[in-house]
């Protein structure tokens, strides 16, 4: 299974970006779709995911209200619509996936997840 993220760049605050995970190897119909991120000297912290067995959507809180997750079932692809972005939303972006579906209570933690992207570098100038 591979993951490969795209879509980041240099923007200005309060652009947008869309990012792009696509995933091959393996079609994933129920397995939860997430976005982490590692800003520099920081932990790696929860951006959004979405849990495909129902549809529910799951945000930080940072970026609730901003950023916007959803899917592509028939490309096995999922996407982040990032809106009003600011300098600190500058980080890696990494793309998630697992085997297998997911508790709602783990959704957002990285350990559960077994496959991830490369990352993708966005950066948003002040």
């Amino acid at each position: 299974v591979q993951l490969q993220a795209s879509g980041g760049g240099l923007v200005q605050a309060g652009g947008s970006l869309r990012l792009s995970c696509a995933a091959s190897g393996r079609t994933f119909s129920s397995e939860p779709m997430a976005w982490f991120r590692r800003a520099p000297g920081k932990e790696r912290e929860f951006v959004a995911a979405i849990d495909t067995w129902n549809g529910s959507t799951f945000y930080g809180d940072s970026v609730k209200g901003r950023f916007t997750i959803s899917r592509d079932k028939t490309k096995n692809a999922w996407y982040l619509e990032m809106n009003s972005l600011k300098p600190e939303d500058t980080a890696v972006y990494y793309c998630a996936t697992r085997n297998r579906r997911i508790v709602t209570s783990a959704i957002d933690r990285a350990g559960q997840y077994d496959y991830w992207g490369q990352g993708t570098q966005v950066t948003v100038s002040s």
